[in-house]
């Protein structure tokens, strides 16, 4: 067996050939509606707000507070700012607010690929998991190629072929043309990058 190692990464392809579409623009990627993190969110802070003011409006009516608003403003009173339990509270406090930032400014939906715009006002997203397929069906069709494995992340296209016949180099070079092509027609607004591992396949 002799495995030639991976190749470099492969520059971008350029954009197609002839002035861009009338109209078109760069696309952005999708953004999550994000409705889970949305609702827990939504629910903790309503039952929190219910509870208080429901003991808030009990104690204006003469009745006593509930025993977890007393116990807990007793130890907030009671209790150091260095003690164990109070800094794991503000750190967990801490994390779930970064948290929450997080997911305000970034737009989600990893696997969705923005493909380019068009003079048509749709915007349209190629699932990664579709573009892996694309790219191994267009990789085992070069000839020698025994079988290939490809994986898509947003900016780079990584394919680990296994070479079955003919000169490795020989099925490398009509590999890297063949996938550049087929990087060219899914039309995607950002165009992947090729990093391209080739090995025989071993004997016996």
């Amino acid at each position: 067996m002799s495995d030639l190692g991976p190749a470099p990464l492969a520059p971008p392809p350029g954009p197609p050939s002839g002035p861009p579409p009338a109209g078109s623009r760069p696309r952005r990627r999708f953004w999550s509606p994000r409705r889970l993190p949305a609702a827990i969110t939504a629910a903790l802070l309503a039952v929190a707000a219910g509870l208080l003011l429901y003991d808030v409006a009990a104690v204006r009516a003469g009745r006593p507070g509930m025993a977890w608003r007393r116990t807990l403003a007793g130890e907030l009173a009671t209790r150091p700012l260095d003690d164990p339990w109070i800094l794991a509270a503000a750190c967990v406090a801490v994390v779930l607010g970064l948290w929450l930032l997080v997911l305000a400014v970034t737009p989600g939906l990893r696997d969705v690929l923005a493909m380019r715009a068009g003079t048509a006002p749709v915007r349209a997203g190629l699932d990664r998991h579709a573009a892996e397929l694309t790219l191994r069906d267009r990789a085992v069709e070069v000839s020698g190629v025994r079988s290939a494995r490809v994986t898509v992340t947003r900016r780079t296209a990584t394919v680990r072929a296994v070479v079955a016949f003919r000169e490795t180099e020989a099925v490398r070079a009509d590999l890297a043309a063949t996938l550049a092509e087929a990087m060219e027609q899914l039309g995607l607004a950002r165009p992947l990058g090729l990093a391209l591992h080739v090995r025989r396949m071993e004997e016996g």
